[in-house]
């Protein structure tokens, strides 16, 4: 059981690494990211596309991989 949950957080935390490489940058430099941040919170920019995709797996596999860190270190402690 402890192997199977070890493996499983590990491929939780390929797949973070994998989708969140794969993501576009969001802001280029500070300015960017100061002007970014309140377009984004405004709601001026909309993820289309693939960008929605990969902005949801990310919060999955974030998720799970919390969770799978933590049965992990519950379950061999």
């Amino acid at each position: 059981m402890e192997i199977f949950l070890k493996v499983l957080l590990l491929i939780f935390s390929v797949g973070v690494i994998t989708v969140v490489l794969l993501q576009k940058g969001k802001s280029a430099g500070l300015a960017g990211a100061i002007s970014g941040g309140a377009e984004h919170l405004f709601g001026k920019t909309k993820a289309r596309g693939m960008d929605l995709v990969l902005e949801r797996i990310t919060i999955v596999l974030g998720i799970g991989f919390v969770v799978m860190a933590i049965l992990t270190t519950a379950l061999t402690n």
